[in-house]
């Protein structure tokens, strides 16, 4: 079993996943004594895949998993599960955290016992650098629905860079009713509400949750539309807890 496993969810990355690779192998080189890289492409177009391929013949922590186009949620679903790991670490492609706050994270979890610790960008000493307002209040406005409806008291949900327990996450994942691969086909990027889901669960199956302040950086994306994807994830956390009081998280 290695250590860590970074499970990266890529939709149409083709434009920056060699980088992104290259700068997760050489820092996680200097961190970790055993480690894999798990990209999970998400039914891309552009050729993604294909690059994870080639790096991946010279490197051999590299993997990937192809999906159908089910969006971020199963992508990370998929790589959760195929993980064989102690610790998982949910990365997002774009490295707008980066890699190197997996040390701050892993203190959490090895020497305070932790389940879960999950990158915040709301916390004291949190960055968060270049993002545009609308973005910003964006944010804020579904986080203020998610603590009302899901998961009180946990400012930042949404932030992509999480670390798990591999048994928490497995134990977790394999509840998870909304993002799993039974989920529909897509003919657009989604990323979702996936996060609420598995944090709302964490809570109800009892796992200790950790928010750690990060740096985090804005990258400009075409992945997330605002008009298209906002109520869609309202549903969903709305969703999630129709499906609690039906007992489908028993």
């Amino acid at each position: 079993m290695k250590e860590y496993c970074i499970v990266i969810p890529a939709y149409n990355e083709a434009d920056k996943i060699t980088s992104t690779l290259t700068k997760v192998t050489s820092y996680m080189n200097t961190f970790s004594v055993s480690y894999e890289v798990l990209v999970v492409d998400d039914g891309s177009s552009d050729g993604t895949a294909e690059k994870v391929e080639e790096y991946a013949r010279s490197n051999e922590n590299v993997n990937l998993v192809k999906n159908q186009h089910k969006g971020k949620g199963v992508a990370v679903w998929t790589g959760v599960m195929r993980s064989d790991s102690q610790y998982i670490y949910l990365c997002d492609a774009d490295l707008s955290t980066p890699i190197s706050e997996i040390k701050k994270l892993s203190i959490w979890a090895k020497e305070h016992d932790f389940d879960i610790v999950i990158a915040s960008r709301e916390g004291p000493n949190a960055q968060r650098l270049n993002e545009p307002l609308y973005r910003h209040l964006m944010g804020r406005v579904f986080n203020t629905i998610v603590q009302i409806v899901a998961t009180p008291g946990i400012k930042d949900t949404q932030c992509g860079f999480k670390l798990l327990k591999s048994g928490a996450a497995k134990k977790i994942f394999s509840k998870l009713k909304i993002y799993n691969p039974q989920a529909e086909t897509l003919s657009n990027p989604y990323m979702g509400a996936f996060d609420v889901e598995v944090l709302y669960l964490a809570r109800k199956m009892g796992f200790k949750i950790k928010e750690v302040s990060v740096i985090w950086k804005y990258v400009k994306t075409n992945r997330l539309s605002p008009m298209r994807d906002a109520g869609r994830m309202v549903r969903d956390v709305l969703q999630i807890r129709v499906n609690d009081l039906k007992g489908k998280y028993i």
